[in-house]
């Protein structure tokens, strides 16, 4: 089953307010390699290169936590969502 199969299962309860903050945009812009464009499985980060800043779709988060580790700078804060929101996982 292909990795777009098994997201399509996945349903979300979004909430109006973010969990995931970048907390320096300016650091975004000297990242030599945007690493998180690449290790977020549900690409929820991308670099907007007419704003020059990082996109967050924070509604896509598998809430796997990659991003707490994975960023270089340390520049994304992630936090659980909001009690009753967020992702429900279907297995089988």
């Amino acid at each position: 089953m292909s990795i777009e199969n098994r997201l399509y299962a996945v349903r979300y309860r979004v909430d109006d307010k973010s969990h995931l903050t970048i907390r320096d945009q300016a650091v975004c812009q000297t990242c030599p390699t945007r690493a998180c464009e690449w290790f977020c499985p549900a690409d929820v980060y991308a670099w907007d290169e007419g704003e020059g800043r990082i996109l967050v779709a924070y509604e896509n988060c598998l809430e796997c936590g990659t991003c707490r580790i994975a960023c270089a700078e340390h520049n994304i804060e992630w936090t659980y969502p909001t009690g009753g929101y967020g992702i429900a996982y279907k297995f089988g």
